[in-house]
C-alpha cells in the first residue's frame, strides 16, 4: 500500500506515519469543496473493530452529507496499520496522529471528532486532552471511565441503541447525562450495540447535527 496524499476529488487509502508504524487510512471528500474534517475512530481493535465497521461507515457518510472530509483509520496493529494494541493508550497517540496529518494535508479545519464504542472512548479523551470543536460518539462504553467521565468544553451529541447488550447501556446513559453542561444525548428505541436496522436513521442524525453545529 502507498504512502497516502490528500485527494483533490473522491476518496483515497493509503499509509501515512504513526508513532508505533504506519496507520492506514481512508480519506472521502464530499461532493462539493469541504468546509472541515471529521476523524473518525473504530471499535474495539481486539474484537473485529475495523474502519471498514458499518457504523463507523454510517458515520463518515454522514459526515460527507454535511459537506465534510470524513477520516477513517485503522488503529495500531489492524489492516495495514502497524504496531501492538495498547489498551487504548496508544490509540489516542494513533488518532492525533491522523488528526494532525489530516490537518496538515489538506489545509481544512477540524469540525469534529467521533468514534463508536472504543473508539469513542478514544476520541472522548483526545477531546478532553486537546479539544475539538465537536464530538460525536455512539455506544459510547462509560466504564471505561469508572464513573470519572469527562466533559470537555465542546458540544457532544452521544447516540445509544437502548437495547444494547454490549455495554451497560443504562449506566452509560446515566453516567452521560449527569454531565455538566448537558450533553445531547438521542436514543434509538429497540437498537443493538451495532444499530442493525437502524443505520439509517443514524446517519441523518449525525449528518443533521453536524449540519447545524459545526
Amino acid at each position: 500500500m502507498s504512502q497516502l496524499t490528500w485527494p483533490d476529488k473522491g476518496s483515497a487509502t493509503g499509509l501515512i506515519a504513526g508513532p508505533a508504524g504506519a496507520l492506514e487510512v481512508e480519506v472521502e471528500l464530499p461532493r462539493d469543496t469541504p468546509r472541515g474534517l471529521v476523524v473518525i475512530c473504530h471499535p474495539h481493535p481486539q474484537q473485529g473493530g475495523t474502519k471498514d465497521n458499518k457504523v463507523v461507515y454510517m458515520m463518515a457518510r454522514a459526515a460527507r452529507e454535511s459537506g465534510l472530509a470524513a477520516v477513517r483509520f485503522n488503529f495500531r496493529s489492524i489492516g495495514q496499520s502497524e504496531g501492538d494494541y495498547d489498551d487504548g493508550h496508544g490509540e489516542q497517540d494513533d488518532l492525533r496522529a491522523v488528526r494532525d496529518w489530516a490537518l496538515k494535508a489538506s489545509r481544512l479545519s477540524l469540525a469534529a471528532l467521533a468514534g463508536f464504542s472504543f473508539g469513542s472512548a478514544v476520541a472522548l479523551r483526545v477531546t478532553a486532552a486537546d479539544g475539538a470543536p465537536s464530538l460525536v460518539t455512539v455506544g459510547f462504553p462509560s466504564a471505561y471511565f469508572e464513573r470519572n467521565v469527562p466533559r470537555p468544553d465542546t458540544d457532544w451529541l452521544a447516540v445509544f441503541g437502548d437495547a444494547d447488550d454490549v455495554i451497560a447501556v443504562d449506566q452509560a446513559m446515566e453516567d452521560v447525562r449527569t454531565l455538566t453542561p448537558p450533553v445531547t444525548v438521542e436514543i434509538l428505541e429497540d437498537a443493538g450495540h451495532f444499530l442493525h436496522g437502524r443505520l439509517t436513521d443514524l446517519r441523518k442524525l449525525v449528518a443533521a447535527h453536524w449540519s447545524d453545529k459545526t
